[in-house]
């Protein structure tokens, strides 16, 4: 083969695991051109395709077919916070996964409603004054119903529809 500017070659779509590339080994030293193949080269490179794509991959929510993201691109994994300054709040199916933060002065009342399915998790954060009072069918290690106080952070996981289980900074 006549010496040819790698620019010059003709273009190989599809190249064999075997195939070999031209790379230069150690450019910042005593550069050396040396040969690797395809297949070498693309074992340093794992993935090579993500949701069935290749090449440059930008995935969309649509693209994880494992979760329910509702159109929503993931974007640093923040929970999204749904602040509540009111005395009363019951739990809503569209509140699963996300930081409910009670504002008020005053004592809450926070319902966990039947319905919500099992996995249904939740974190509750009493981030006023007004202590927060669980109420519902849930469970607690230490029988507490209500939170400790002022930021106080609690999660409810539902382990089995229809019940709850309450944790972290809670009291009688």
């Amino acid at each position: 083969m006549a010496n040819k500017k790698i620019t010059d070659l003709s273009d190989l779509p599809s190249p064999a695991g075997a195939d070999v590339l031209p790379i230069v080994d150690d450019v910042s030293g005593s550069p050396v051109t040396k040969k690797v193949t395809a297949s070498n080269l693309m074992s340093l490179a794992p993935v090579q395709s993500v949701a069935g794509k290749t090449g440059a991959v930008t995935v969309d929510a649509g693209d994880l077919t494992d979760g329910n993201f509702d159109g929503t691109a993931i974007s640093g994994f923040d929970a999204s916070i749904n602040e509540q300054t009111g005395t009363t709040y019951t739990l809503l199916a569209g509140d699963n996964g996300k930081v409910i933060k009670f504002t008020n002065g005053s004592a809450i009342t926070l319902t966990l409603p039947s319905g919500l399915g099992e996995g249904f998790n939740c974190t509750v954060i009493q981030y006023g004054a007004g202590q927060i009072t669980f109420s519902g069918t849930f469970y607690n290690q230490s029988s507490h119903t209500k939170t400790a106080g002022q930021y106080a952070v609690t999660g409810l996981i539902s382990c089995v529809a229809d019940s709850f289980v309450l944790a972290g900074d809670t009291a009688l």
